[in-house]
């Protein structure tokens, strides 16, 4: 599989990376090791998780598997924190928390460090030096090797970046971690620019819309599928849309006329956008998984990105680009 540097850092990854959000909850030890067997075979590095991923069974599993499947150096381990089960606080980026559960996540993953370290989401609460700061003293420990956000829209990622440029010793941002697909384009707004400009690699979550791009709910929600579970219906739903099935019978002629499947469609489109480094795939086992690593080879011919970015282009109103027109 392609390399590509994180951002502007000396990080590479490989240009798709391996979800485990269902890890220790959906998935079960054998599936995960069989996905995660499945992806370094293919060349796969960047494995991305979090500590709240079934409640931090997600990194547990991982650290088990790397300790009899996967050698831990051929590996770029990505972990979260920040977000916490408090329905009065959703998000605690506090420099004390943040550390704390550094050190909880590293416990539980059987590593001295991890690659990739992300703040979760941003915390309004936690003056943002502070969660910054955080960073810093991990990387400045060896518990993490290279910084990132997620979830921060474009003004809070141009503050956050900013902030660590602006002074010689303190770690650039190499990452910001948010949804993209073709079904929701949002961070093109301002998100995307501000990480282009300072140097920060995007890492796509869902870039299959949720799974609704695999052309899978054209007919009906199928009753194995996440929309057709009780605990993932809710989550799938707003990509059910009129507007949704537009782009996904778009997105079918495309794949019918290059003879591949609009599961590849969908995730060449996203992989090979302007400052994308590398989407994160989600799948429910390891021949799913299998088929959405075999987008390699396809690289999508510019008249059809140009006609899948036509029929889903979001709405940009004042002040966004092009608002000279309006």
């Amino acid at each position: 599989m392609e390399q590509r540097h994180l951002g502007r850092t000396g990080l590479r990854v490989s240009r798709l990376g391996l979800g485990t959000l269902t890890w220790g909850r959906d998935t079960g030890e054998r599936e995960a090791a069989d996905q995660l067997k499945a992806f370094w075979e293919a060349g796969g590095s960047l494995v991305d998780t979090a500590d709240v991923y079934a409640d931090g069974g997600a990194e547990y599993l991982l650290g088990r598997l790397l300790e009899e499947l996967v050698p831990r150096s051929d590996l770029v381990i990505a972990t979260k924190a920040g977000s916490v089960p408090d329905p009065d606080r959703r998000f605690d980026a506090s420099r004390g928390h943040l550390l704390s559960a550094l050190d909880a996540s590293l416990q539980r993953l059987g590593t001295d460090y991890v690659d990739l370290w992300q703040v979760h989401a941003y915390d309004p609460e936690t003056p943002l030096e502070e969660t910054l700061q955080a960073l810093d003293i991990a990387v400045s420990s060896g518990r993490a090797r290279y910084v990132g956000v997620s979830n921060f829209c474009g003004w809070q990622l141009a503050k956050a970046a900013s902030w660590q440029l602006a002074v010689a010793g303190r770690t650039a941002l190499a990452s910001t971690q948010m949804e993209y697909s073709l079904l929701q384009r949002g961070v093109e707004r301002e998100v995307l620019p501000a990480a282009l400009d300072l140097g920060v690699g995007l890492l796509p979550s869902s870039p299959l819309g949720r799974g609704v791009l695999t052309g899978k709910y054209r007919n009906g929600t199928p009753a194995d599928s996440r929309g057709g579970s009780e605990g993932m219906a809710a989550f799938v739903a707003p990509y059910l849309d009129e507007t949704a099935r537009l782009i996904v019978d778009a997105l079918a002629i495309a794949a019918d006329g290059l003879a591949v499947s609009p599961l590849h469609v969908a995730l060449a489109w996203v992989r090979d956008r302007p400052g994308v480094a590398a989407p994160i795939l989600g799948a429910r086992n390891a021949a799913q998984l299998s088929a959405a690593l075999s987008v390699e080879g396809l690289t999508l011919p510019e008249e059809i990105c140009l006609a899948l970015d036509d029929v889903s282009a979001p709405l940009h109103r004042y002040p966004d680009h092009d608002w000279t027109t309006l």
